[in-house]
């Protein structure tokens, strides 16, 4: 395989990555590319591509909190620096009024710089913000919001929420990531929700989900009442994704008591539980009992 068929299937191998592997992921592909320079310059693309759509986070330079790192974080390029390279990309944190440089390889944001949003927008996003960090603390042990008005809409907003948990020690890593655009022209809101697992233990099993969300805002959510009306879109939020976890326990339920044990016997043939201690002693014996005939006609 020549070098381009080597970062080609690199870079797959990225785009796959498991939640909080990717970096070993990485190393593991160094030895099928074999050479560091070509491997960085390579699959980077790769890895912006797998940052931006994993909601990787970003410590906010300057300030105590993180921010999403994701295409609605991306600020579009302007003309002075149309031809910066991708590792040049600037996202912004609208908490904080900070914008910044991120670095897909490194995972480190740097050349912070103050950015004002949109005036007419803010106010609105201002109290989604607030009440999905509040909701955030209510139902995530450990997750991450942001919240962005959509450039020259002001109208629209995008709230973004995502939560890792990785436990390397017992072989297991997910992630939750959310997505939900309000309109407040169209009165909807819409949206999604991702959900991927890893369990590596003695094995490979991974479970990639997504749910999606549409439903009308009710005419008491207005622009003219930021404040009351921020705290009611994140209700209908919390309420779908409130069915959506309780349909996955009912899933992984039926998935124990009916589809895993359609795939074996609950016993084996005898009707009677194999005593595993005793397996090589059953082996020995049915070793015995074929071999006596010939025992004794040896005798």
């Amino acid at each position: 395989m020549d070098a381009e068929g080597r970062i080609l299937a690199a870079s797959k191998f990225l785009l796959q990555a498991p939640p909080g592997e990717i970096n070993d992921v990485l190393n593991d592909v160094r030895n099928i590319v074999s050479d560091d320079d070509v491997l960085q310059s390579g699959v980077l693309p790769a890895l912006r591509e797998y940052n931006l759509a994993q909601f990787i986070t970003a410590d906010v330079p300057g300030h105590q909190h993180q921010c999403i790192v994701s295409e609605a974080a991306r600020l579009k390029p302007t003309e002075e620096v149309e031809g910066e390279e991708e590792e040049g990309d600037r996202f912004w944190d609208p908490r904080s009024r900070t914008s910044f440089r991120f670095d897909h390889l490194s995972l480190e944001a740097s050349d912070p710089q103050s950015i004002e949003p949109e005036g007419e927008s803010e106010p609105f996003r201002a109290a989604l913000e607030t009440a999905t960090v509040a909701y955030l603390a209510a139902h995530f042990q450990s997750g991450v919001a942001s919240v962005f008005s959509v450039a020259g809409n002001a109208d629209q907003f995008i709230i973004q929420v995502v939560a890792n948990k990785y436990n390397p020690a017992n072989f297991w890593s997910g992630r939750w990531r959310s997505e939900y655009t309000v309109d407040l022209a169209e009165r909807t809101l819409s949206g999604k929700i991702l959900l991927n697992v890893h369990y590596y233990e003695q094995g490979n099993v991974q479970l990639e989900t997504n749910h999606t969300i549409s439903l009308a805002l009710p005419p008491t959510i207005t622009a003219e009442s930021a404040a009351p009306s921020a705290p009611k879109v994140l209700a209908l939020i919390e309420t779908e994704e409130g069915k959506y976890q309780e349909s996955l326990g009912d899933t992984y339920q039926e998935m124990g008591e009916k589809t895993f044990k359609g795939l074996r016997r609950a016993l084996p043939m005898t009707r009677s539980k194999l005593d595993w201690d005793k397996v090589l002693g059953y082996k020995l014996g049915a070793e015995l009992s074929s071999n006596k005939g010939g025992f004794a006609g040896a005798s």
